[in-house]
């Protein structure tokens, strides 16, 4: 296929411009090697891949250990990595500040579910440094809403402003199926924790054909009576989870139609550095995002990379290639230059996509690892 087909500009003014997404008329397309991209990184304190999409948003999992087991996500009896294994705080701090110095404006902590990694606070705090001197747009975090009421005045007070809170279904007979023993009533005490200490809600909910494509109306129509923006994700081929992912997959084009018949959906520009795309729903006059990464996936805009706990940077959710950051960090004596280079050197294989499929009874995982080890 040959190298990637990337936009040089000549002088150090034309590329800022084409970084910034103009194209001057002294430009030129030249095919390159993608270590091309390191040297351009270079004269920019932005990262750029090898396809001249900017890097600007990492999605740091700080723990593959949670307090639920959703049937999508991963199997009821899951063996979680070695405590000793994961990165310390002190550790996830400084690979955070290097990608940071690197020109990432949002972060968001995941995991796992990142509140039961113990003194996670500590971390959020000390990253929220980088808020007050304007190096970070953005710090903020996903999560299963069990922990949340527990430290929604921490977050808070740390600077994060939204917070995305999974929740796939609102009848709590049903939400404890499918999250094996998840309590409905506390997820909704720490909502309402979060939202009495300012910070914004948005709802994600998996589409699973067999336990809420019926309820879906119904939880937008909730959601967006309580103020909170909401999100239909595409179930994900990633890990074995005990169930055949076929039985739940519903792509997300049938929830759209169906919603369609019901309310008036007009798309918007609406960005949040994230892969969903927005409509508002007139009736209820909230915003409705769909996540699709099989039947439409997201690629073509990415922007984002993967920190495990461990170390590894995926520069894609659904391929296996990382970098192992973790052995750069601490075998080097100066590890910050370290980090540098070899953040550039994983930017410059990121891919140009992934290869999500869920097409037949029985389909194995399009890569082996759970959601939970990569961050959600």
């Amino acid at each position: 296929m040959g190298p990637p087909k990337v936009g040089l500009c000549f002088g150090v003014s034309g590329i800022e411009r084409c970084l910034n997404g103009q194209s001057p008329s002294h430009w030129v397309k030249l095919e390159v090697e993608p270590s091309f991209c390191n040297r351009l990184n270079k004269v920019h304190d932005r990262v750029i891949d090898p396809f001249g999409r900017s890097v600007t948003y990492l999605r740091l999992s700080v723990t593959d250990r949670c307090d639920l087991r959703c049937t999508y996500c991963m199997a009821e009896k899951m063996t979680f990595l070695p405590k000793q294994d994961l990165l310390t705080l002190e550790e996830l701090d400084l690979l955070s500040t290097a990608f940071i110095s690197k020109g990432i404006r949002k972060l968001r902590i995941t995991g796992g579910e990142p509140l039961v990694r113990r003194d996670v606070l500590k971390l959020i705090d000390s990253l929220s440094r980088h808020l007050k001197s304007g190096a970070l747009d953005e710090l903020t975090l996903t999560t299963n809403g069990t922990q949340l009421k527990k430290h929604a005045a921490r977050l808070a007070k740390a600077g994060v402003r939204r917070l995305n809170v999974s929740i796939d279904s609102l009848v709590p007979e049903k939400y404890a199926r499918v999250t094996r023993g998840g309590e409905l009533a506390t997820v909704l005490d720490g909502i309402k924790a979060a939202n009495d200490e300012g910070m914004r809600v948005k709802i994600n909910a998996v589409a699973l054909k067999q336990d809420n494509a019926d309820e879906l109306a119904d939880m937008i129509g909730w959601a967006h009576g309580e103020g909170h923006d909401f999100t239909v994700i595409e179930a994900m081929p990633m890990g074995e989870i005990g169930e055949d992912r076929f039985d739940q997959y519903i792509p997300l084009s049938i929830v759209r139609e169906t919603l369609e018949s019901k309310w008036q959906l007009t798309p918007l520009a609406h960005r949040t550095g994230g892969p969903a795309r927005y409509v508002r729903v007139e009736e209820t006059g909230g915003q409705l995002g769909f996540i699709t990464p099989l039947t439409h996936n997201f690629c073509e805009g990415c922007n984002r990379v993967r920190l495990t706990c461990t170390g590894q940077l995926y520069m894609c959710l659904g391929q296996e290639d990382n970098a192992d950051l973790r052995a750069v960090m601490r075998s080097s004596d100066n590890p910050q230059e370290a980090l540098y280079e070899a953040i550039d050197e994983a930017i410059s294989r990121k891919p140009k996509g992934h290869d999500f499929v869920i097409d037949r009874p029985g389909s194995a995982p399009a890569v082996p690892r759970h959601m939970s080890v990569t961050g959600g």
